[in-house]
Protein backbone atom coordinates (compact mmCIF):
# COMPACT_ATOMS: atom_id res chain seq x y z
CA UNK A 1 0.00 0.00 0.00
CA UNK A 2 1.52 3.32 -1.05
CA UNK A 3 -1.26 5.78 -0.12
CA UNK A 4 -0.56 8.27 2.64
CA UNK A 5 -4.10 7.84 3.95
CA UNK A 6 -6.38 4.91 3.27
CA UNK A 7 -9.81 3.65 4.19
CA UNK A 8 -10.22 0.91 6.79
CA UNK A 9 -13.50 0.09 8.55
CA UNK A 10 -14.91 3.33 7.14
CA UNK A 11 -12.19 5.42 8.80
CA UNK A 12 -9.49 7.54 7.18
CA UNK A 13 -6.23 6.16 8.58
CA UNK A 14 -2.49 6.13 8.12
CA UNK A 15 0.05 4.01 9.98
CA UNK A 16 3.31 4.29 11.88
CA UNK A 17 5.30 2.52 9.15
CA UNK A 18 4.13 4.95 6.47
CA UNK A 19 4.73 7.96 8.73
CA UNK A 20 8.24 6.76 9.53
CA UNK A 21 9.01 6.34 5.83
CA UNK A 22 7.63 9.69 4.73
CA UNK A 23 9.22 11.68 7.55
CA UNK A 24 12.50 9.72 7.26
CA UNK A 25 12.36 8.46 10.84
CA UNK A 26 13.31 5.05 12.17
CA UNK A 27 10.15 3.04 12.76
CA UNK A 28 11.14 2.14 16.32
CA UNK A 29 11.41 5.86 17.14
CA UNK A 30 7.89 6.50 15.83
CA UNK A 31 6.60 3.48 17.77
CA UNK A 32 8.22 4.78 20.94
CA UNK A 33 6.69 8.23 20.43
CA UNK A 34 3.23 6.70 20.01
CA UNK A 35 3.54 4.43 23.01
CA UNK A 36 4.83 7.28 25.17
CA UNK A 37 1.73 9.27 24.23
CA UNK A 38 -0.53 6.33 25.10
CA UNK A 39 1.17 5.63 28.45
CA UNK A 40 1.21 9.28 29.54
CA UNK A 41 -2.31 10.12 28.37
CA UNK A 42 -4.37 10.66 31.53
CA UNK A 43 -7.46 11.52 29.45
CA UNK A 44 -7.33 8.18 27.57
CA UNK A 45 -8.09 10.01 24.34
CA UNK A 46 -5.17 8.24 22.66
CA UNK A 47 -7.16 5.02 22.81
CA UNK A 48 -9.41 6.52 20.12
CA UNK A 49 -6.46 7.68 18.00
CA UNK A 50 -4.05 4.74 17.82
CA UNK A 51 -4.79 1.11 17.03
CA UNK A 52 -2.12 -1.56 17.51
CA UNK A 53 -1.71 -4.06 14.68
CA UNK A 54 1.09 -5.93 12.90
CA UNK A 55 2.70 -6.46 9.51
CA UNK A 56 5.18 -8.83 7.90
CA UNK A 57 8.65 -7.43 7.27
CA UNK A 58 10.96 -8.27 4.36
CA UNK A 59 12.05 -11.45 6.16
CA UNK A 60 8.46 -12.61 6.55
CA UNK A 61 8.48 -11.96 10.29
CA UNK A 62 5.59 -10.30 12.11
CA UNK A 63 6.32 -6.81 13.45
CA UNK A 64 4.31 -4.31 15.43
CA UNK A 65 2.86 -1.13 13.98
CA UNK A 66 0.08 1.32 14.81
CA UNK A 67 -2.80 2.58 12.73
CA UNK A 68 -3.77 6.18 13.48
CA UNK A 69 -6.55 8.55 12.55
CA UNK A 70 -6.17 12.27 11.81
CA UNK A 71 -5.98 13.19 15.51
CA UNK A 72 -3.36 10.54 16.18
CA UNK A 73 -1.28 11.65 13.23
CA UNK A 74 -1.52 15.31 14.32
CA UNK A 75 -0.47 14.38 17.85
CA UNK A 76 2.65 12.59 16.59
CA UNK A 77 3.53 14.93 13.72
CA UNK A 78 3.63 17.93 16.04
CA UNK A 79 7.01 16.64 17.16
CA UNK A 80 8.44 16.61 13.64
CA UNK A 81 10.14 19.88 12.69
CA UNK A 82 11.88 21.33 9.67
CA UNK A 83 10.89 22.48 6.19
CA UNK A 84 10.64 18.99 4.71
CA UNK A 85 8.56 17.79 7.67
CA UNK A 86 6.18 20.72 7.18
CA UNK A 87 5.81 19.77 3.51
CA UNK A 88 4.77 16.24 4.47
CA UNK A 89 2.39 17.54 7.12
CA UNK A 90 0.53 19.50 4.45
CA UNK A 91 0.47 16.46 2.16
CA UNK A 92 -1.05 14.42 4.97
CA UNK A 93 -3.61 17.11 5.75
CA UNK A 94 -4.66 17.10 2.09
CA UNK A 95 -4.80 13.28 2.03
CA UNK A 96 -6.94 13.13 5.18
CA UNK A 97 -9.28 15.80 3.77
CA UNK A 98 -9.76 13.82 0.56
CA UNK A 99 -10.32 10.50 2.28
CA UNK A 100 -12.74 11.97 4.80
CA UNK A 101 -14.67 13.43 1.86
CA UNK A 102 -14.97 9.90 0.48
CA UNK A 103 -16.26 8.65 3.85
CA UNK A 104 -18.96 11.33 3.81
CA UNK A 105 -19.88 10.70 0.17
CA UNK A 106 -20.27 6.97 0.80
CA UNK A 107 -23.17 7.75 3.12
CA UNK A 108 -25.17 9.47 0.39
CA UNK A 109 -27.81 7.88 -1.83
CA UNK A 110 -26.05 9.23 -4.93
CA UNK A 111 -22.80 7.39 -4.12
CA UNK A 112 -24.63 4.15 -3.34
CA UNK A 113 -26.58 4.34 -6.61
CA UNK A 114 -23.43 5.08 -8.60
CA UNK A 115 -21.64 2.18 -6.88
CA UNK A 116 -24.48 -0.19 -7.73
CA UNK A 117 -24.53 0.90 -11.37
CA UNK A 118 -20.77 0.50 -11.43
CA UNK A 119 -21.08 -3.12 -10.30
CA UNK A 120 -23.28 -3.89 -13.29
CA UNK A 121 -20.85 -2.23 -15.69
CA UNK A 122 -17.96 -4.08 -14.04
CA UNK A 123 -19.83 -7.37 -14.47
CA UNK A 124 -20.23 -6.66 -18.19
CA UNK A 125 -16.53 -5.85 -18.52
CA UNK A 126 -15.55 -9.00 -16.61
CA UNK A 127 -17.66 -11.14 -18.95
CA UNK A 128 -15.82 -9.61 -21.90
CA UNK A 129 -12.42 -10.17 -20.27
CA UNK A 130 -13.36 -13.81 -19.75
CA UNK A 131 -13.77 -14.11 -23.51
CA UNK A 132 -10.45 -12.29 -23.99
CA UNK A 133 -8.72 -14.81 -21.70
CA UNK A 134 -9.78 -17.68 -23.96
CA UNK A 135 -8.88 -15.63 -27.02
CA UNK A 136 -5.40 -14.95 -25.62
CA UNK A 137 -4.86 -18.63 -24.82
CA UNK A 138 -5.68 -19.51 -28.40
CA UNK A 139 -3.01 -17.02 -29.46
CA UNK A 140 -0.42 -18.73 -27.29
CA UNK A 141 -0.58 -16.78 -24.01
CA UNK A 142 0.68 -18.75 -21.03
CA UNK A 143 -0.56 -16.20 -18.50
CA UNK A 144 -3.98 -15.31 -19.88
CA UNK A 145 -5.62 -15.44 -16.44
CA UNK A 146 -3.55 -12.38 -15.47
CA UNK A 147 -5.58 -10.29 -17.90
CA UNK A 148 -8.30 -9.76 -15.26
CA UNK A 149 -5.80 -8.06 -12.96
CA UNK A 150 -4.04 -6.28 -15.83
CA UNK A 151 -7.21 -4.60 -17.07
CA UNK A 152 -8.45 -3.85 -13.55
CA UNK A 153 -5.22 -2.03 -12.76
CA UNK A 154 -5.40 -0.13 -16.03
CA UNK A 155 -8.98 1.05 -15.44
CA UNK A 156 -8.24 2.01 -11.83
CA UNK A 157 -5.13 3.93 -12.83
CA UNK A 158 -7.01 5.84 -15.51
CA UNK A 159 -9.74 6.72 -12.99
CA UNK A 160 -7.13 7.79 -10.42
CA UNK A 161 -8.12 5.26 -7.76
CA UNK A 162 -6.70 2.21 -6.00
CA UNK A 163 -10.01 0.62 -4.97
CA UNK A 164 -13.68 1.32 -5.70
CA UNK A 165 -14.53 1.62 -2.02
CA UNK A 166 -12.13 4.54 -1.57
CA UNK A 167 -13.34 6.40 -4.67
CA UNK A 168 -15.44 9.54 -4.85
CA UNK A 169 -18.66 9.62 -6.83
CA UNK A 170 -16.97 11.35 -9.78
CA UNK A 171 -14.14 8.78 -9.74
CA UNK A 172 -16.66 5.95 -9.79
CA UNK A 173 -18.30 7.52 -12.84
CA UNK A 174 -14.92 7.87 -14.54
CA UNK A 175 -14.08 4.26 -13.71
CA UNK A 176 -17.32 3.10 -15.32
CA UNK A 177 -16.44 5.08 -18.43
CA UNK A 178 -13.05 3.36 -18.61
CA UNK A 179 -14.61 -0.07 -18.14
CA UNK A 180 -17.11 0.59 -20.92
CA UNK A 181 -14.22 1.56 -23.21
CA UNK A 182 -12.36 -1.65 -22.36
CA UNK A 183 -15.40 -3.81 -23.07
CA UNK A 184 -16.10 -2.13 -26.42
CA UNK A 185 -12.49 -2.12 -27.68
CA UNK A 186 -11.94 -5.74 -26.66
CA UNK A 187 -15.13 -6.99 -28.33
CA UNK A 188 -14.54 -4.97 -31.52
CA UNK A 189 -10.90 -5.96 -31.90
CA UNK A 190 -11.36 -9.64 -31.08
CA UNK A 191 -13.89 -9.69 -33.92
CA UNK A 192 -11.16 -8.32 -36.19
CA UNK A 193 -8.65 -10.94 -35.06
CA UNK A 194 -6.24 -8.40 -33.56
CA UNK A 195 -3.56 -9.82 -31.27
CA UNK A 196 -4.46 -9.69 -27.57
CA UNK A 197 -1.35 -7.64 -26.70
CA UNK A 198 -2.28 -5.03 -29.28
CA UNK A 199 -5.81 -4.94 -27.90
CA UNK A 200 -4.41 -3.87 -24.52
CA UNK A 201 -2.36 -1.10 -26.14
CA UNK A 202 -5.40 0.10 -28.09
CA UNK A 203 -7.56 0.11 -24.93
CA UNK A 204 -4.98 2.20 -23.13
CA UNK A 205 -4.66 4.64 -26.03
CA UNK A 206 -8.45 5.04 -26.31
CA UNK A 207 -8.77 5.67 -22.59
CA UNK A 208 -5.96 8.23 -22.60
CA UNK A 209 -7.67 10.01 -25.50
CA UNK A 210 -10.99 10.13 -23.63
CA UNK A 211 -9.26 11.44 -20.50
CA UNK A 212 -7.60 14.18 -22.56
CA UNK A 213 -10.93 15.18 -24.10
CA UNK A 214 -12.58 15.25 -20.69
CA UNK A 215 -9.79 17.40 -19.29
CA UNK A 216 -10.12 19.86 -22.19
CA UNK A 217 -13.89 20.06 -21.68
CA UNK A 218 -13.31 20.77 -17.98
CA UNK A 219 -10.95 23.63 -18.84
CA UNK A 220 -13.43 25.11 -21.30
CA UNK A 221 -16.39 24.81 -18.94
Amino acid sequence: MNELVYLKNEQALTDSLMVAEMFKKRHDIVLRAIENKIVNDSTQNCGRCFFKTKYKDAKGEWRKKYLMNRDGFTFIAMGFTGKEADTWKWKYIDAFNKMEKVVMEKQTAVWLETRQQGKLIRKGETDVIQKLVEYAREQGSGHADMLYMTYTKLANKMAGITTRDSATNSQLNELSTMERIIAKVVIDEMAQGIHYKQIYKDCKERMETVKAWTAMEGIGA
